[in-house]
């Protein structure tokens, strides 16, 4: 009989707090009825919020723990004196085998120091990634790196192909994803020496991908490819000014359509397109970071997310636990190490 999957929940991050996690548990319980869920966080508050809603009593356990990791806190001072707080906790939890998966919507940078520390790298990735899914003219695309590396080198590019790769094909569904690379332009001469460097050895590459090469920053929302290819810096900007985007887009409808009465009429008229545009156009959808690369699974929700949101993390929690995407990334990766030695071999 297999073992009941079990999400690890760093209960006090976020900006919202213990409620909205308390919430979205029940959406999520709702959705998974075979998943059990282990909330770190101050037992007293947590209790309180779980003894109100019963259907909770046999899905949710509580662990004890006082500290809580500020949002403005490095995460040099939470490796060094954060050990009684939620976050690491949480991912303790993954590390000794009590949990399969770990969610916070905690501080960035520190979660995924004390992720790093805890759950060790994939043999032969350098540095992790954050993946996100982004919602495309026809679908769904994989972006990654969103923040965890402000600069890379064409090998780490490379790592996040790989990482993304294995990700589309566990997540979405694809036996041969199309990977491109964000460039400043389409030609081969474009960009700097590491996304052409990254380039040429993914040409070479024996990875089940198509190999797209360039792609500019229109290509993401038109779904060019299924992965899209950066460093840290790039694609952190590129995701928030999506998200920024995306809220304009609505502000501007609802204020159009405020305007008049025959605006208003309109609205009624067309309620169901525009739900429908709305709910595409909503970043809770999507909610949640992936930190590829690492030794065990972990999701970073927004901070500021209500909810609806942090379901939409969970879901993506209880999906990546269930896809064992690290062994195929361990073995793209090798494949890669191997052509690249024989190469070299060929050359003495």
């Amino acid at each position: 009989m297999a073992r009941t999957l079990t999400v690890s929940i760093d209960a006090m991050g976020g900006d919202a707090g213990p409620a909205v996690v308390v919430s979205a548990l029940l959406r999520s319980a709702q959705r998974h009825p075979d998943v059990r869920f282990l909330l770190h966080g101050e037992e007293g508050q947590l209790k309180d919020l779980l003894a109100r809603h019963p259907r909770l009593k046999d899905k949710v356990s509580v662990r004890h723990a006082p500290g809580r990791v500020a949002m403005e806190d490095k995460p040099s001072h939470v490796l060094r004196r954060g050990r009684d707080t939620s976050m690491w906790h949480c991912i303790q939890s993954v590390k000794i085998g009590d949990a399969d998966v770990a969610v916070s919507a905690g501080n960035t940078g520190a979660l995924m120091a004390v992720s790093m520390f805890n759950l060790g790298i994939i043999d032969g990735i350098s540095r992790p990634a954050i993946a996100s899914i982004w919602p495309t003219l026809k679908g769904q695309t994989v972006v990654l790196d969103c923040g965890a590396n402000v600069t890379a080198t064409d090998e780490q590019l490379v790592d996040f192909a790989v990482m993304g790769e294995a990700f589309a094909h566990a997540i979405l569904g694809l036996e041969r994803p199309r990977v491109g690379l964000l460039n400043v332009g389409s030609e081969e001469q474009k960009g700097n020496d590491a996304v052409r460097g990254a380039a040429a050895i993914l040409r070479g590459s024996s990875l089940p991908i198509a190999s797209h090469g360039f792609i500019e920053g229109d290509d993401i929302t038109k779904g060019t490819v299924d992965v899209v290819v950066t460093d840290g810096f790039t694609g952190n900007i590129a995701l928030k000014t999506a998200e920024g985007t995306a809220k304009l887009i609505v502000q501007f409808m609802r204020q159009s359509l405020k305007r008049s009465l025959f605006g208003r009429l309109g609205a009624i008229i067309a309620s169901g397109a525009l739900n429908t545009l709305r709910r595409k156009l909503d970043p809770r959808a999507s909610n949640g970071g992936i930190f590829l690369g690492l030794g065990g699974v972990v999701v970073k929700s927004h901070g500021g997310t209500d909810a609806i949101g942090f379901a939409s993390a969970l879901d993506m929690a209880i999906d990546m636990a269930r896809a064992d995407i690290n062994a195929r990334i361990t073995a793209d990766r090798r494949s890669i190490a191997a052509k690249a030695a024989g190469e070299r071999a060929a050359e003495l």
